[in-house]
């Protein structure tokens, strides 16, 4: 580990410096932001081609993977708030890309849930000023250590989209569909995570925050998993795989295991990219279709699309010998070997079903039922290389980055041994999941299983998280504007303001009028110029 730090001013007590960190896990960490970042915007320049502003939307992309790069790099507190802060203004940006009420809500959703975590890293920062240092790999045990961690714990969880604030995530989707790819394989939903990494020998200090950690990125990743399983929008489905294995990311921090949360971080980072890449590739050749019920063959239409996206989805089940077999296997082993009790692992074997049932039926609608689309619609591989280039190269690292991370990562000896029926646990879930949901879609109409009822309403809100954060939130502020506008705008001010003062001038006016009488006539209006007098004076 090297660390590199210049002073900004020595005057000063405190010193405030700019430090880097260099080490294997901010190494590992940038070439692998930096891979996906290079297949996506080979991917975007192609999506993106008959966008007007294509310059505008490079800008914003580079912009983020700097202020991630900038985030990896940084150890210090203080600037590391450069990279924080930067990566929610420029998701703020790119969520509200395109121009309408739907982009606006979710970008708003988004940049105030981001917020939260900044406010409170702040409130950190602050705490900190007893120690005179804010290098995180030097922190020291103080009376508000434990406070410390548990903000740093919360910030992080509001980053990574952890329960309560997990529904700015789907909503994030309406970006277009490479900052998507970015945002959900290796930068802003991973910041958290990999905060987490940083402070993990911090983070022991504090009971409750390793905790309560444990219980939230549990329920995170069951509720993600039964969300995921009623949704029909192809890309939420995704965004909502990707909640499920930051759950389980957190869920090894938590259990004090950040080598192996950072092995799954970067294997997740491959196979995710890929998705994204996949699922863009299906939707511009559906003419920005993303209806999962309007797929449907193209195996046979799209053998590239389709072999990269069965290598995607198997990856991210947890098969032998790709990606995510090597870091999920050894979290779900290494939790078995935990001092948690049962509950935890039968939530975490639980999301494991989830997630090989949700991508069996994603496989499923896109590759192997009948055509669901109009005949009108002709796919096929696209000739144009800036598709097909990165789907190949990140399916290279789908399938080799996990064998490479074992090795480079995890130290041999650190192996867990369990009982072969354990060992093979995982496995047998993920099988099963698959086979649960392909016997209950011969049983029933492929179609049918994706209809919405009133039953599955609590399910795909996800557990009523998204209307609890928009609708809920907002309501008081609506009724309190509402009744201030009847009171003020349309009451007292109605009354005393130009619009009272028309009508009674009017009113005067016509019974004025109506008069007959000459004397009664120059009373009222002596009487109206002395009020008038009055009011003006």
């Amino acid at each position: 580990m090297f660390i590199l730090e210049a002073q900004i001013f020595s005057p000063a007590p405190s010193q405030p410096a700019i430090s880097l960190v260099i080490d294997y896990t901010s190494m590992i960490f940038i070439f692998t932001v930096s891979l996906i970042s290079f297949s996506v915007l080979k991917f975007s320049s192609a999506y993106m081609a008959s966008e007007p502003f294509l310059t505008r939307f490079n800008a914003l992309v580079i912009l983020f993977i700097v202020s991630m790069n900038l985030l990896i790099l940084i150890p210090n507190m203080i600037t590391l708030l450069l990279g924080w802060d930067g990566l929610g203004l420029i998701s703020f940006l790119l969520v509200i890309y395109y121009q309408n009420p739907k982009s606006l809500a979710a970008g708003m959703l988004t940049f105030l849930t981001n917020r939260i975590g900044d406010a409170l890293i702040i409130l950190s920062i602050v705490l900190m000023m007893d120690q005179a240092n804010w290098n995180i790999l030097f922190m020291l045990n103080s009376p508000t250590s434990k406070l410390i961690a548990l903000l740093v714990m919360l910030a992080a969880i509001t980053k990574s989209a952890q329960i309560p604030f997990s529904s700015w995530l789907p909503a994030a989707m309406a970006a277009p569909t490479p900052v998507s790819a970015l945002v959900h394989s290796s930068t802003l939903v991973t910041a958290g995570v990999y905060l987490l990494i940083r402070f993990s020998p911090f983070l022991t200090s504090s009971f409750w925050a390793c905790n309560t950690l444990l219980v939230l990125s549990c329920l995170t990743s069951l509720m993600a998993g039964m969300s995921a399983l009623f949704e029909s929008d192809m890309k939420k489905i995704i965004a909502l795989s990707t909640l499920s294995q930051l759950g389980i990311m957190m869920m090894s921090t938590a259990l004090h295991m950040p080598q192996l949360t950072f092995f799954h971080l970067i294997t997740h980072a491959m196979f995710k990219a890929l998705l994204f890449i996949c699922a863009g590739t299906l939707i511009h050749a559906y003419f920005n279709n993303q209806d999962l019920r309007m797929f449907g063959n193209i195996s046979s239409a799209m053998p590239i699309t389709s072999l990269t996206l069965s290598i995607a989805n198997m990856a991210l089940c947890g098969l032998p010998f790709l990606a995510g077999f090597y870091s999920k296997d050894a979290i779900i082993e290494a939790s078995m070997m935990s001092t948690s009790n049962s509950f935890i692992l039968l939530l975490t074997i639980f999301s494991t079903f989830l997630t090989a049932a949700y991508s069996m039926r994603m496989s499923a609608f896109t590759l192997w039922t009948p055509p669901m689309s109009t005949p009108m619609i002709s796919c096929s591989d696209n000739s144009n290389y800036n598709y097909t280039t990165p789907m190949l190269i990140m399916t290279v690292g789908a399938i080799f980055s996990g064998a490479a991370m074992n090795w480079l990562v995890l130290a041999p000896l650190a192996q867990n041994y369990l009982p072969l029926s354990l060992k093979f646990l995982p496995l047998l879930v993920t099988i099963l999941g698959g086979m649960v949901f392909l016997n209950n879609s011969m049983s029933n109409n492929l179609s049918s299983s994706l209809s919405y009822t009133s039953k599955k309403d609590m399910i795909v809100n996800m557990w009523y998280l998204t209307p609890i954060s928009t609708k809920v939130m907002s309501e008081p502020f609506s009724i309190f504007s509402l009744m201030f506008l009847k009171i003020n705008d349309y009451g007292w001010n109605e009354l005393i303001g130009p619009q009272g003062l028309s009508m009674a001038l009017t009113k005067f006016s016509k019974y004025f009028v109506m008069s007959s009488n000459p004397t009664l006539k120059m009373n009222i209006s002596i009487i109206l110029v002395l009020l008038i007098m009055m009011f003006l004076i």
